[in-house]
């Protein structure tokens, strides 16, 4: 075999393996955030994460990197980088725009609503119930970013779009807290029953007022969940220094 091509594999196999390895450093900084673990907030430094994970300090950059695009972390010039907080006033300012995004989402797609984007919209809630029903709260997490995230991509607008991604890290630190006030593991087995009618319904402003009160749901509970846990406002417990 050529040497060359040899070469190429190699570095093309050790690539794979790198990204490989940042994705799973991602994946266990991401669950513990999720899960509560690591606070909103809370500091994090290379040297302990390092430790921690048991890896170099390369692919961990990356994955922090990573988690900076998802909005899960925020990296402050001169102060570090640390897990988004998640305040009242955060929790407000999620609902709010949440809701104008997929109002807005909806009314750009609403004629151009087919086959394919209501079986697509029902496979996805389907899963979205398989995670329910196995109580994994982090696959649920993922499932429901999935279900609402779909009517983003059926429209094509790409600053929406950005707009949505954006917004992802925050709603993730934000279902993980609901989920915690309501004791359980993942949302309500129903409780996009009505959102799914809805938006594969005939009904533009019936959908506009159900996604406002999909949106309002249980947002005075998960309030009284942070304020209860100290986290109202930054959250610095469980810093990773």
């Amino acid at each position: 075999m050529d040497a060359s091509i040899a070469d190429g594999r190699a570095a093309g196999i050790g690539r794979l393996a790198k990204s490989t390895l940042r994705e799973r450093i991602a994946e266990r900084l991401r669950a513990a955030i999720l899960a509560g673990d690591i606070a909103p907030g809370s500091s994090l430094t290379e040297t302990a994460l390092s430790a921690r994970f048991d890896v170099s300090r390369g692919p961990l950059r990356e994955a922090l990197r990573q988690l900076v695009d998802e909005g899960l972390l925020v990296t402050v010039p001169y102060t570090g980088t640390h897990v988004a907080s998640l305040s009242v006033e955060d929790v407000r300012e999620i609902f709010s725009l949440r809701t104008t995004l997929e109002i807005f989402a909806f009314d750009q797609v609403w004629d151009r609503r087919d086959d394919d984007f209501r079986a697509e919209l029902l496979r996805r809630n389907r899963v979205l119930i398989a995670t329910i029903d196995a109580g994994d709260d982090r696959a649920s997490i993922s499932a429901e970013l999935a279900v609402h995230g779909l009517v983003y991509e059926a429209g094509g607008h790409k600053l929406l779009q950005h707009a949505w991604q954006g917004l992802c890290g925050r709603l993730q630190l934000y279902w993980a807290a609901h989920h915690r006030a309501h004791g359980r593991r993942g949302p309500r087995r129903d409780s996009h029953d009505s959102y799914i009618a809805a938006a594969l319904g005939d009904d533009l402003a019936a959908l506009r007022s159900e996604i406002t009160d999909h949106m309002r749901r249980g947002v005075e509970v998960t309030e009284r969940f942070l304020r209860d846990a100290g986290l109202a406002n930054v959250g610095k417990k469980g810093d990773m220094t």
